[in-house]
This record gives C-alpha cells, structure tokens and sequence, in this order.
C-alpha cells in the first residue's frame, strides 16, 4: 500500500485540507484539475484560508493585474489569489501571467498552483506534492471517464524536487472508499497504455507525403511506400495492403488538387491492364504550388479549401467576414468556439446576413457536419467583433474566451493569413493578397482598418492609434504637422518623443528642476 499522510481534516474539502498542510510545511504544490473553471475555483477557495503575505506577493499580484491594458474578470481573480500566495494556471491566462506565476513559484514565493493537465508535460516546474483533484473527464457524448494510466502518470511525476526534497507525494483525492479501492486497482498498480504513431491520420499523412516528393526525399511510388514500411506506424499496422492503400489515396489526392504530379500517362500502352511493377516506378514531384504548401507546413486539404475559396472572390475584394469565415472552416483552427443552446439564434441570424458572402458551401441543415459549421461562424463573430476593437472584457462576457485562449487563436489565423498570402502570389491576385494583408495586421492589433496606416509606427498599438485618430491625427502626415506638446497630451511624452524620432523630426528632451511631483509638458526642444 501508499505511505500513509497524517493530514488534519479542517474542512469538508479535501484538496483544501491538503493545500493548507503544505503551506503549514513550508512546501509547495500543484492541484491538477480537470477544467479552466476549476481550477479558478480551488484556488479562490485556498486562497480564503491562506495567510500568507509580502511585498513579493503585491509586486506579483500587480504585475498579473495589470497585463492587460484593462483588466478582466479573470485578471482580478489572479491577482487576489496571488496576494495570498495561491495561483491558477491554465491556457486562458496571458504569456505574461504565466511567465510570472512559473518563475515565482520555481522561487519559492507562490506555494499552491492549481492548473489544468496542460501544465503536467512541457515545463520543469516540481513541487513537493501533485494533488490529483479530478481523475474523470467529460468526453463528449460518453460523460465522465478516468483518465489514461499515462496521463495520471505524467501528473503524478511532477511530485518530487531533486536537491530540494527527500522525497516527493502525489496524492489522489477520492470521494468514497469504493472510489479509493478503484482508484488505487486503477493506477497505482495499473499498466500504462500502449503508444499508438498518429501517422494514420489523414492530416499528418498527407502533409508527410507532400513534404517527402518536395524535398526530393523520395521520387517513386515504391520509394515512398518502402520508406513509410519502416515506420512505427507501419510495425503496429501490420497489413501492408491496407498500408499501400492508404498511401496511394493520399497520392492520388495530392495530384487532384495539383500539388504533385507524376509520369503515370507513360506507363499506360492503351489496355487496362498495367503491371504492378510499372506502377511502383511511377515519378512524383511536386508542383511550384505544392513546394510552397510544404514550406508552409499547412495541411494539404486546408490549402486546396483556402485555394477553391480564393478562387470565388475572382481576384475581387472580398470582405473581411467572408474571408475571416475561409479560415475558420479548416482544421488549423479547431477547436472552434462552441455554440450555445441561447446563442443559436443570434449565430443563424449572422448566417443569413452573410450567406451570400461566405466562399465555402454550407452543408445541408442535417448533415453532421452542421454542427461543426455554425461553430465556425461563432468563431468568424468573434474575430469579427475583435478586428473591431472589442478589448478583451467584452470578448470574456460576450464568448467565455479568456486572454490566452484569444492570443492563441489570434496567432493560429495569422499563420493561416500568411499562408493564403503566399498562396495568393501564386494564383497572381493581387486584390485579395493586399486585403488579407490588411486584415493580418487588424486580426493581430485588433483594430479597424482606418487606423491601419498608424499602426506602421513602433510602439503604437490599438489604443494609442484609436487616441491619435480621434485627436485629429489620422495619417503620417498629420504626425509630422502636430506640435510635441499636443502629442504628449495624447499618448505621453516619452511615446511622443519617440514618434517624432521615428518620423526624422528629433527631439532633445530637457531636464530642469522641478519641485517633487511637478510635471512640465515643456521638458522638449526641437
């Protein structure tokens, strides 16, 4: 059996009793959980019982507020956990929070995280105990099941501080003594699960296979078969039939959308029937096209999807929705904002109004993939209202999206932005290229397009540029005209200087003396 730990029952939670001994110790700890809710959740509920304090806390809870340029619900749950002591991790927390919270507690000055699984792989980050709080998880139509033996593994692993500790506990948290027994069958004497290669899925097939042909890897068909024979994938497949089947449609795929090509009309003598030998033989190389979708390391299907699309605009400008709506429905993406049972009707109203637009075909009303199509356009809505500065208070209330979750997906359609670019030069439409540019730069500011030409400027972001356009200044030009002290009432004086450098108009800055807390807008001589 486990080491027994002596822990003092001073609540009816668990996880709480277990925080509060370890803060008691002087040790640290993470409390995995299963949800972004959850885990805010338990730390609140620590932080309330924690009395810890110092001015290493307030630095760090100030820091974490003040990330954003306006704070949002989230921030202000952070920062008073943090003020205590306790953090929550998870991918709705900004790069910088999480920077923080990590490095404070590789510190010693935060003692409690609660996080989610993502946290258990990919950081050096132990502590003294792991505390499994939730060993089930929602799967979709199946409820609530135990996670794999793997996963308990990788969480559980996290416990112990080489140099630091003697050793280190992770502690499962079950309900009932049934639960205790199955928890204990399950993991603590269970086996770890096999490993299975993803190269079966489709995706990661036919993105191999086009970057073998355009590296010049491999030419033949019987070199491409033969090198995908000595996979992991193909030792667990076993059945090479079916093995050169799969290979073969991806293939034949990859030349329909025209980003391969082969000799295959050579072997044909005008009969029907063809030598297997001969087919083995066949050449491929890619095509100018499909160089450049391997380079881009997108998946081949998300490039033909982007392609037919482009094709329906006819090099015309197309608008931002309808091309913002071209990139939520490819696999990149996913997974896409969800639509609520109250939201439908709002999201089926946005539908109609831009159906005409759209440049991809919408299923049929009862296809199965309906579902997955209006969830694209809740997520085309929410880019949407962000390229028209909505801040990210208002994309919390209005899309549960937190600030992490909104840099993610930014930063997965400014990659797939660029790639329709570069695709665009190929198909030679200028028109569209020069629109997706434009709407680069808005998905990555978050800004309308009337500012677009301030945003060229180093550190103007959407707020100083939205404060110059409704002052009056809309254009480079009008920077240059404006007066240093006028420009300092904007957007402060060291930003005023620094445009002004920008644009060749230097100016010195000027110290004089002046009583404590006196400010002089005329501290510039040009």
């Amino acid at each position: 059996m486990p080491k027994l730990i002596a822990i003092k029952e001073l609540t009816d939670n668990p996880s709480l009793n277990i925080a509060i001994d370890t803060i008691e110790r002087n040790k640290q700890a993470l409390i995995f959980v299963s949800s972004k809710r959850s885990a805010e959740k338990t730390a609140e509920d620590i932080s309330k019982s924690a009395k810890m304090s110092s001015s290493e806390l307030i630095n760090l809870s100030e820091d974490v507020l003040k990330s954003l340029s306006k704070p949002t619900k989230q921030c202000l749950r952070l920062s008073k956990c943090v003020k205590k002591g306790i953090a929550f991790h998870h991918a709705g927390l900004t790069g910088k929070q999480k920077e923080a919270i990590e490095e404070a507690f590789r510190n010693g000055v935060i003692k409690i995280i609660c996080c989610t699984p993502t946290l258990a792989a990919g950081l050096d980050l132990p502590a003294f105990r792991t505390v499994l709080k939730d060993l089930k998880r929602f799967s979709g139509g199946w409820g609530a099941n135990y996670i794999p033996v793997l996963e308990y593994l990788q969480q559980a692993g996290r416990a112990g501080r080489p140099g630091k500790d003697t050793e280190g506990q992770a502690i499962c948290v079950a309900k009932t003594e049934g639960e205790r027994d199955e928890l204990y069958e399950r993991y603590i004497l269970g086996e770890p699960e096999e490993i299975y290669s993803k190269l079966a899925v489709e995706p990661v097939l036919r993105t191999y296979v086009l970057s073998l042909v355009s590296t010049g890897f491999v030419r033949t068909k019987k070199q491409i078969i033969d090198f995908f024979s000595k996979s992991f994938w193909a030792c667990q497949y076993g059945d090479f039939f079916e093995l050169r089947k799969k290979i073969e449609k991806m293939l034949s795929l990859l030349e329909e959308f025209e980003f391969l090509r082969s000799n295959k009309d050579e072997f044909r003598d005008g009969t029907d029937f063809q030598d297997a030998s001969d087919l083995d033989n066949e050449v491929y190389e890619a095509t100018e096209l499909g160089k450049r979708v391997a380079e881009l390391y997108i998946d081949p299907l998300t490039a033909h999807n982007v392609i037919t699309g482009l094709k329906n605009t006819k090099n015309q400008v197309a608008l931002p929705f309808s091309l913002l709506h071209l990139l939520c429905s490819q696999i990149e993406l996913r997974p896409l904002l969800r639509v609520k049972k109250k939201e439908y009707d709002l999201v089926q109203e946005k539908l109609i109004e831009n159906e005409d637009r759209l440049l991809s075909l919408p299923p049929a009303d009862f296809d199965p993939e309906y579902d997955e199509f209006m969830n694209s356009i809740k997520t085309t809505m929410f880019f949407d209202d962000w390229i028209s500065e909505k801040d990210e208070v208002f994309m919390l209330e209005k899309y549960s999206i937190r600030p992490g979750e909104i840099r993610y997906k930014i930063d997965k359609a400014d990659w797939l932005l660029y790639a329709a670019v570069e695709l665009c030069k190929l198909m030679n439409y200028p028109k569209v290229s020069s629109e997706l540019n434009k709407l680069r730069v808005r998905v990555k500011y978050g800004v309308k397009a009337d500012i677009l030409v301030l945003l060229k400027l180093k550190n103007i972001g959407r707020m100083r540029a939205r404060k110059l356009y409704n002052n009056g200044v809309k254009t480079i030009g009008d920077l240059k005209k404006i007066d240093i002290v006028t420009l300092s009432q904007v957007i402060g004086k060291k930003t005023a200087a620094d445009v002004k450098d920008q644009l060749g108009q230097k100016v010195e800055v000027v110290k004089e003396n002046k009583r404590k807390g006196q400010v002089s807008l005329m501290d510039y001589q040009a």
